[in-house]
């Protein structure tokens, strides 16, 4: 077992890309910076939600009864530039489905 080390998104994906290996990535900046794919679920619609929960316990509902809410909308980001570099074809069906293509 290795040791616990602090290692940066960035590291990954660098020691990812010199050996030709698909990095997915949980957020943007290291997708931009040469991670594979991302597909995560959309912080902003979650950030929207807390604000219909926060609205709904000031008009008097209580926390304890509202249900636990769970991530409804994803994102799919494809780096091609990267897919190109490692030697990788994405499939057309992925390439149609993606919500973000990076180039």
């Amino acid at each position: 077992m290795l040791p616990h080390a602090d290692i940066s998104d960035d590291v990954v994906v660098t020691l990812a890309l010199q050996h030709q290996l698909p990095a997915l990535c949980s957020d943007a900046g290291p997708l931009r910076a040469g991670g594979l794919v991302s597909y995560t679920y959309d912080l902003a619609d979650t950030f929207r939600r807390v604000a219909e929960y926060a609205d709904r316990i000031l008009r008097g509902e209580k926390p304890g009864d509202l249900p636990v809410p769970q991530p409804t909308k994803f994102n799919l980001v494809i780096n091609l530039k990267t897919a190109k570099a490692i030697g990788i074809t994405i499939p057309a069906s992925l390439l149609v489905r993606a919500d973000e293509l990076i180039e």
